[in-house]
């Protein structure tokens, strides 16, 4: 323990205050901190495996787990590795992906999918081992219904936002980290043997000499399961109150550990039925508080990961490594967001692993697995930053992430065992969502394959000739084209291509629309840039993430003030009823691409397109992408090319016109 506090002592620990310590408690802890629930059930098959060695040498691994990977890793490099304040694995992708290696990407989605596959995992298991402890009161009485009814209240309230409940977080966890180092405090006089532990040596026999101390490596790696979470919430809280933090949190995490090995060692300890050994450390007479402050703890954990789940997919849709889903804005704050399609594929997932399994022992082997990759990749990327970043240094740096992979690499070997018993799940889940996640990618890597914008300049005499055609109609007084592009002075190719290559859209004016979305909550400002006086207009809306997407009210808006500078004559391009109405027409053209037919595609490239229109299938569609009002819009389908085109022969047999029949 004097590890931890003299090491926190010299790190930076910048903008820290006791609200920023109470707010990082409840925010990043709730994972790991939740771990004693299970750890040792774990480890000692429900209390069936006990013996001096076997006990002290799993204490010492979970002792210098947290040292090695949960402290040094990730509180002493990870924390220094951030991206303009932000942590987490995509944060590490975003820092690299300008350097021009490709590799890179495979981790980042491995880790994604992981984390995603943990999602699933664990707010069951977390809140199952809780509630579980009702039955050391009262074993008549059914856990599941309680457990299932805790997860979809939960998935539930997350439409409203956790604003008020979640003021309440860091004063709970606080009182659930004492609450644990009591536990642990009373029961290490009874058998102060287990202070051996922090002696690496018993970590080391249990590996080398103890039956199944190889395998049990996989249960020890629970204890530091929410460590990822240390790094990940790093923009929300700051590196000086995490570090802070973790060094009270880590003390009390250890001296729980020590008490529940030191109750394992008591003379004739056995875990009665109903019961798990952190539930045996708790005196019978404040056994109901224990089941109420671990399953808030619990809920609380389960709401950190939920929220961790939305910010990570929400950085996947920033990098274009998924499509554009609603995200919504329950606060005044953008760090708190809420996914709809996201939260109930969750609650569906934990509804399906509580199916499953049951119990939380039966889950405790689909745990572990995953987290244990996603840190090995975290490892691969945050190295490889690192000896980037410091050259001179690299040679330190190889060492050092070599022996942290190493280490990872053992708990993932030892994990592997537990394919059978339940790990072949979060197998099942991780390498399902990386397919998905991969094949999107590539589809995307297809779609930017070709020319995305042509320059203006190109463009504006096509226009004008268009607009000067007789033999054309006009299609509308105002022709709306939402665009991608971020500057008047380039248009997509899929504007053009909607604009000239089929029949010539004519309008009284044409306008390109970019809509961009602001950090700040409110206020909507917008600026119009002049391509063709009164025939075409660049126009940027910026919106505040919680202003509602009315395009079709602001482009009215602008219109009208365009009409009282006298830029426009407000009048509509059809003669018949100019004059005769309020309002002149606006027409709304969305664009939604296609592989064009007559594309050659490999199998695997065809698998790549199919993969990408179900994932576009679970996002927005156009018109409700750009806030469209549906009953004014158009889509129109676009045809692309990103392979080789279909090169067939075609041959014109001879025919003699001459002669007659």
């Amino acid at each position: 323990m004097k590890f931890f506090c003299s090491l926190m002592v010299h790190l930076n620990t910048q903008k820290i205050s006791i609200a920023g310590l109470l707010i990082t408690t409840g925010i990043v802890f709730g994972d790991i901190g939740t771990s004693p629930l299970y750890v040792f059930q774990a480890i000692t098959g429900g209390g069936k495996n006990i013996s001096e060695p076997f006990i002290l040498g799993a204490l010492s691994s979970v002792i210098w787990t947290l040292i090695l990977l949960a402290t040094v890793k990730y509180i002493f490099f990870a924390l220094n590795a951030d991206n303009k304040g932000e942590g987490g694995i995509f944060a590490l992708f975003a820092l690299l992906k300008n350097k021009k290696y490709k590799w890179i990407i495979i981790p980042a989605l491995v880790g994604c999918a992981t984390l995603m596959a943990d999602g699933f995992i664990t707010p069951a298991i977390s809140i199952s081992s809780a509630v579980e402890g009702i039955n050391a009161i009262n074993p008549d009485v059914p856990v599941i219904p309680i457990v299932v009814t805790i997860i979809v209240l939960l998935f539930m309230i997350q439409q409203f936002g956790t604003a008020a409940i979640g003021k309440a977080f860091g004063p709970v966890m606080m009182l659930w980290f004492l609450f644990l180092g009591y536990l642990g405090a009373i029961h290490i006089f009874d058998n102060p043997v287990v202070l051996q532990a922090f002696n690496p040596y018993w970590a080391y026999n249990l590996v080398a000499n103890v039956d199944g101390g190889f395998a049990v490596l996989g249960s020890v790696f629970l204890c530091t399961t929410g460590a990822e979470a240390l790094y990940s919430d790093l923009g929300h809280c700051g590196k000086g109150n995490i570090r802070m933090s973790w060094a009270f949190v880590s003390t009390l995490l250890v001296i729980n550990y020590l008490g529940q090995s030191a109750i394992c060692l008591s003379p004739d300890f056995h875990v009665v039925e109903n019961q798990t050994i952190f539930y045996s450390m708790v005196p019978k007479h404040i056994l109901p508080l224990a089941i109420v402050l671990a399953t808030a703890a619990t809920i609380i954990a389960s709401q950190a990961l939920i929220t961790g789940v939305f910010t990570l997919m929400n950085e996947a849709i920033k990098l274009k490594l998924w499509t554009n889903l609603k995200v919504k804005y329950p606060s005044e704050h953008q760090g708190q967001i809420y996914i709809p399609f996201i939260n109930w594929f969750l609650m569906i997932g934990c509804l399906v692993v509580i199916a499953i399994f049951k119990e939380s022992s039966a889950m405790e082997h689909t745990y572990g697995l995953a987290i244990t990759i996603d840190m090995v990749m975290t490892s691969i990327l945050l190295g490889f930053l690192l000896i980037l970043k410091y050259p001179k240094t690299k040679v330190f740096y190889i060492l050092i992430f070599l022996i942290f992979i190493a280490i990872e690499g053992v708990f993932l070997m030892s994990n592997l065992g537990k394919v059978v018993s339940g790990g072949w799940f979060t197998l099942i889940l991780a390498s399902t969502f990386f397919a998905i996640l991969y094949l999107y990618f590539r589809a995307k890597q297809l779609r930017t394959s070709i020319t995305e914008y042509l320059p203006m300049n190109s463009v504006i005499p096509l226009i004008n000739s268009v607009r000067d055609d007789k033999y054309i109609d006009f299609e509308a007084t105002n022709l709306v084209f939402p665009t991608r592009s971020n500057s008047a002075n380039k248009l997509d190719l899929t504007v053009y291509h909607s604009l000239f290559y089929k029949k010539p859209r004519k309008a009284g004016t044409i306008w390109f629309l970019h809509l961009d979305i602001l950090n700040e909550p409110w206020g909507v400002h917008y600026s119009v840039h002049q391509i063709i006086d009164k025939r075409c207009y660049y126009v940027t809306l910026q919106m505040g993430f919680k202003e509602e997407h009315r395009i079709e009210y602001m482009m009215r808006k602008i219109y009208c003030k365009m009409i009282e500078k006298g830029e426009l004559s407000g009048e509509s391009i059809f003669e018949s009823i100019r004059g005769k109405l309020d309002q002149v027409d606006f027409k709304f053209i969305v664009l939604n691409s296609r592989v064009a037919m007559d594309n050659h595609l490999t199998p695997f490239q065809k698998l790549c397109v199919k993969t990408y229109r179900f994932v576009k299938s679970t996002g927005l569609k156009p018109a409700e992408d750009f806030g469209l009002d549906k009953t004014n819009v158009v889509v129109d389908f676009i045809p692309i090319t990103v392979a080789n085109q279909v090169d067939q022969e075609l041959i014109e047999d001879f025919e003699d016109y001459s002669q007659k029949i």
